[in-house]
């Protein structure tokens, strides 16, 4: 990607970059999406439910806005797994007629990680109707690496400061949780959003210093 950025100032703009996390009722914060310490005592150790109420939202976010929320739920509402069937109906039926509100540009290119429903075959063949070859992924026509929340910007931007947003409101069931969800995705100042995917390179641009390690105890300003 740095290689692209240095061909084409605006590449980082044009780049969509997706992902899915859970947000529970009870506020759990799944750590495979969202790491967090406690300001009092970082070794408090919590206890909450096994198993609680939760949505799976998938969102898109670029230099143009976000894209999402979208509910990963069936037909009673609940949350459901994701799989290549249901990410390949949410790529036709939701994220092709959402990125028609945009401006149209034929330089958009599609980011997402490396799981196996986002990167299965019938899934990157309906990305592809989309963007062409224009892909950001394993098995897309740039590689993404794994494990690297450090330059995904739903990872160290979005679903944090979502969760930040939405706990302190409280949400009392699911479909207060997802309103807030919509509400504070809605509020998010185009000029933030912006701030934050130009903070990319400078991501981009430690981590090749680093050989590929993850950007630990590192804040970035914009």
């Amino acid at each position: 990607m740095l290689t692209r950025m240095d061909e084409n100032e605006n590449f980082i703009q044009n780049v969509w970059m997706s992902d899915e996390a859970h947000f529970h009722l009870d506020g759990f914060v799944n750590k495979q999406n969202f790491r967090y310490w406690s300001e009092e005592n970082p070794r408090q150790l919590y206890q909450r439910p096994l198993h609680s109420d939760k949505v799976t939202v998938w969102c898109a976010i670029s230099h143009y806005g976000i894209i999402g929320p979208y509910f990963h739920e069936d037909e009673n509402g609940r949350a459901t797994t994701v799989n290549s069937n249901r990410y390949v109906n949410m790529i036709n039926n939701f994220l092709a007629g959402e990125l028609t509100k945009f401006p149209q540009n034929d330089n958009f290119w599609f980011q997402q990680d490396g799981a196996t429903s986002h990167t299965a075959r019938v899934s990157i063949n309906a990305i592809q109707q989309i963007f062409g070859n224009r892909i950001i992924s394993k098995n897309g026509d740039i590689h993404w690496p794994p494990r690297s929340p450090d330059l995904s910007v739903c990872d160290f931007f979005l679903w944090g400061y979502l969760k930040s947003k939405v706990y302190a409101q409280k949400p009392r069931n699911i479909d207060e949780l997802k309103n807030k969800i919509k509400e504070e995705i809605a509020s998010i100042p185009l000029d933030v959003i912006h701030r934050v995917v130009e903070n990319i390179r400078n991501r981009l641009e430690e981590c090749s210093r680093r050989d590929g390690h993850h950007l630990e105890d590192i804040i970035f300003k914009k």
